[in-house]
C-alpha cells in the first residue's frame, strides 16, 4: 500500500510550538481530517484536501482517515496538544480492531506539546513531582467514575491536571470537582487556571482553593489543582521532587 496516515498533534495554539516533524508530513499530506477549529490552523495549497468536522465525530473522521491512506493518500490526522492525551489516536485505533486490512496500512502517531505542559512551563512546576491526568468530561464516562479517579488522585497526594473542566452544555459538572476538592483538601490548596496558553487570548492565574470558582474555568481552560506540597516562589508555582513522610 502506498498510502499512509500519520495522527499529528498541533500543539496547544501557538505555531512555534508545533514539532519539525508534524510540519514535515503536514507538507506531504494529501488530506488533513480533524475537528474545525483545528483544521483551520493548517494553511490551504495546491494538492491539499482539508476535511473539518464537528468534535463529536471522531469514529466516523477515523474510519474517513484511513479509508483515504487505504486508497493511497497521504492523510494527516489533527488535534490540538498531543493526539494521544484525550485525543484522535485512540479513536484510530478503535475503529481499526477487526480491520487486519487498515491494520497493515502505514500508521504513525506524532507527539505533540500538550496543554498541561504548556500551562506547567507558564505557571513554573507545579508538575514537578508525581502528578496524573483527569478529563472532567461526562460525555463519554460518567461523573461517578470521574469522582471516583478524583477522590483516588487526592488521596494519593499527587497534583492533578484536569482537561475540559466546564462547558456551556455541563457547568455544573466543575462545582461538584470544586466541592470534592473543599471537602479533602485544605483550604490554602493551590489552583492554576491556565486559559487558551500560547495564543493571543492566554490567561492564567493562581488562587487558593478557598478563592476558586467554577466560573474560572471554561472548555479552553487547564486547571492544575497542586498538591499538598505545591508552593509558591515569588510569581511562580511549583511542586518539589523531594518527599518527607511514610506510606501508611
Amino acid at each position: 500500500m502506498s498510502g499512509w496516515l500519520c495522527i499529528a498533534g498541533l500543539g496547544p495554539g501557538s505555531e512555534a510550538l508545533v514539532t519539525p516533524e508534524v510540519r514535515d508530513v503536514l507538507a506531504e499530506a494529501t488530506d488533513v481530517l480533524g475537528y474545525i477549529p483545528y483544521v483551520a490552523r493548517v494553511a490551504p495549497r495546491s494538492g491539499l484536501t482539508l476535511h473539518p468536522s464537528d468534535n463529536r465525530q471522531e469514529l466516523d473522521r477515523a474510519r474517513a482517515a484511513l479509508a483515504l491512506a487505504a486508497a493511497g493518500g497521504r492523510v494527516v490526522v489533527v488535534s490540538s496538544g498531543d493526539p494521544g492525551v484525550f485525543a484522535m489516536a485512540c479513536a484510530v485505533f478503535e475503529v481499526m480492531e477487526g480491520r487486519p486490512d487498515w491494520q497493515a496500512l502505514d500508521v504513525r502517531v506524532l507527539p505533540g506539546i500538550t496543554a498541561m505542559l504548556a500551562a506547567a512551563a507558564r505557571a513554573g512546576a507545579p508538575l514537578g513531582h508525581d502528578f496524573c491526568t483527569l478529563n472532567l468530561s461526562d460525555n463519554l464516562k460518567p461523573w461517578a467514575l470521574i469522582e471516583k479517579r478524583l477522590r483516588a488522585a487526592l488521596g494519593a497526594d499527587m497534583a492533578i491536571a484536569c482537561y475540559n473542566p466546564r462547558s456551556a452544555s455541563r457547568p455544573h459538572g466543575f462545582e461538584h470537582t470544586l466541592q470534592v476538592l473543599r471537602e479533602t483538601c485544605e483550604p490554602d490548596r493551590l489552583l492554576v487556571f491556565a486559559r487558551a496558553v500560547t495564543t493571543p487570548n492566554e490567561h492564567l492565574v493562581c488562587v487558593p482553593l478557598a478563592e476558586a470558582r467554577a466560573d474560572m474555568a471554561d472548555m479552553r481552560t487547564l486547571v492544575i489543582v497542586g498538591s499538598s506540597t505545591t508552593r509558591r516562589v515569588g510569581r511562580f508555582v511549583y511542586t518539589p521532587r523531594s518527599v518527607v513522610g511514610e506510606c501508611a
